[in-house]
This record gives C-alpha cells, structure tokens and sequence, in this order.
C-alpha cells in the first residue's frame, strides 16, 4: 500500500474569543496551515513546546474538534465530510492513547469492562467463547494479567493503567492510533517499557502511529519521521536521523541543543542555545516568519517573508531561508572543542 493512511493539507484551526463590555473578538490561530502525511505502519511525530498547537492538530485529526480550513483524508476519505455512521466507522479504525492514565479510565468500571466497552459499542465479538478468545490475545499482547480484569483503575499504579488505556486502544484492530504524550505521566523507568510495548505493538498488528510530544530523546527511538511544530506552523519534517544530526530549522536547533546527553564530561562542554524572549502570543503571531524575533539568524526578510516549507533533494522540509541547503551541521557542531 503506498498511498497515505492519513493526509493533513493546510488544515487550521482558529478559536474566536470574545471580552470585554463591547464583545470584542479576537483570533487565536492554534493550527495554521499545516500539511503532512503518514503511510501505513510508519510511526510519525510532532514536536514541539507546550502551546505550539500539536494537542489541537491531534484533536482535529480525531475528529473532537472541526476544522476552520484545509483537509483532513483518513483511508482516502475527508473526516469533514463524514456523516454518524461514517464517523463512527472510521473512529473503529483509529484511535487515541491519551497522556493522563490517572484520568482518562473511568473510575466506577472493571478493567474487563473498560477493555471491552468499544466491543459492546461496535457490536464486536459478541459470541461468548470468541469474546475470550479476543480478550486472551489482547492480555497477552499487552502484557496485563487476568487477575486484573475485576479490578478497579485505583488499584493499579501509572504503568499499569497505560497498559489498560493501550489494550482499549487495540481492542478494535485500529489501522492509525494518534498517542498524545503517552509517557509523560510516567516514572522513567516505566517509560522504556512502554514505549518497548508500543514498537512491539506496531510490528505485531501493523500499525501507524502519530505520536504528539515535547520530549525528542524519546522521539528519536520510536519515530521515522519527526515534525517541528512551532506557533501553530510546522517549521521542520524529516527523517529522524536526519533531523537530529543536521537540523536545518534554528528553532530545532535550539530544541536539539536542550536534550540532556548521557556522557557528563560531553554534557559540560555542549554549546547551549538561549533563545531571547518569550513564545509570541497566538493572538498576535510575527509577521513572516513566526520564529524570527528570537532567531540568532534573524534578517531583514524573516520579518517580511511568510516562511513556507521547501524540500531539498533528500526529502528534508525546512521553513527557513537561511539555514537550508548550506554545508551540513551537525549537534557536535554544538560542542566545545
């Protein structure tokens, strides 16, 4: 299958917000003009710092929110233009690992009856011995014991309610599952075994996976392709090596810089970048390019030129006029000598 599970095209999304004794509006562009697609099994993600907008672009996506402009095309048809029993069709096929585990399970449900609640509401696996079958294999894959299915989300700690969140997730064979910072909430130490149980998930059951998250060190292990998410726009998408060893957008660069390294004596003599200023406020975006009042490269075009995403010959998409196509830099590149 070589076209797109998933295709996003100048999608936006723009909150109006009305204050004050004479109602007065004002815009907030949370999503503006963003574009990407996601082939099937491939795992892809959007990074980016809290209020960047990636939440709202995986909300669009899932269709809990409507889009004010673009396209959105899952298995070849637009989410837009989906009536109830297409919606709910297409919701079967795709689904969501949310980032609280505290409180995304219903508290006053069983773990059995959370698992296997999409089933009652698809009308799946109906027949008793077919309902064990299915529930069997999805213990299993999910590495949840039975002795926990008559047991109550308050029992269980962090970990083990993600791995519940993950198995209902499964539980309708989706094709695409969106994980909004599925570790997040999580101890460190349990964050490697689930994202060891999401990449074996993926290679078992063939799955895409659009991973919303600001933490590129777990990135880089679980994703293919990684989007820069800044301001509402995408600044960057390329392949994860790539990215991480020749960024070509200052604002990755910045965000590249700020993961820790595990070698201390590397650690002391990396080169930080500070960036000057506070994120703009959405309500008021940079005119040109959104990132140009705390670039270190900033021109006089930046803050006139509207910055839109350019391919190179290997595929790398980068919104910047002055940092692309140049001799090849790398995160060493940010180290002392």
């Amino acid at each position: 299958m070589n076209s797109p599970i998933l295709e996003v095209a100048d999608l936006a999304k723009h909150f109006i917000i009305r204050k004050g004794a004479f109602r007065r509006s004002s815009c907030v562009k949370a999503v503006d003009g963003v574009s990407f697609a996601i082939m099937p099994q491939e795992s892809f993600a959007v990074v980016g710092e809290s209020g960047c907008g990636k939440t709202t672009l995986g909300k669009l996506i899932l269709a809990l929110e409507r889009p004010s402009a673009g396209r959105i095309r899952f298995l070849g048809k637009d989410i837009a233009e989906m009536n109830g029993a297409e919606l709910k069709e297409m919701r079967r096929k795709m689904q969501v690992i949310f980032q609280d585990p505290y409180s995304s399970l219903n508290p006053r449900m069983t773990v059995e009856d959370i698992i296997t609640e999409p089933w009652a509401i698809h009308g799946m696996h109906r027949h008793p011995a077919d309902r064990a079958r299915a529930l069997d294999a999805l213990l299993d894959d999910c590495g949840i014991a039975k002795t926990y299915l008559p047991r109550y989300p308050h029992e269980f700690s962090g970990g083990q309610r993600q791995r519940v969140g993950i198995a209902r997730a499964l539980a309708l064979d989706p094709q695409l599952i969106v994980a909004d910072e599925p570790v997040s909430a999580l101890d460190v130490s349990i964050q490697a075994q689930i994202l060891n149980l999401l990449k074996d998930l993926q290679k078992e059951r063939r799955l895409a996976y659009l991973f919303i998250s600001h933490d590129l060190s777990v990135i880089r292990h679980l994703c293919t392709r990684i989007a820069v998410m800044y301001l509402g726009r995408l600044v960057e998408i390329a392949d994860s090596e790539p990215l991480f060893t020749q960024p070509q957008h200052p604002y990755t660069e910045a965000l590249l810089s700020a993961v820790p390294v595990p070698d201390p004596s590397v650690e002391k003599r990396r080169k930080r970048i500070i960036l000057s200023g506070d994120v703009p406020s959405p309500l008021k975006p940079p005119s040109g390019c959104r990132f140009h009042p705390r670039c270190r490269y900033m021109r006089d075009p930046c803050s006139t030129n509207e910055q839109t995403l350019i391919q190179d010959r290997w595929g790398h998409e980068t919104a910047c006029e002055i940092l692309p196509f140049k001799a090849a830099r790398s995160i060493a590149a940010l180290v002392e000598p």
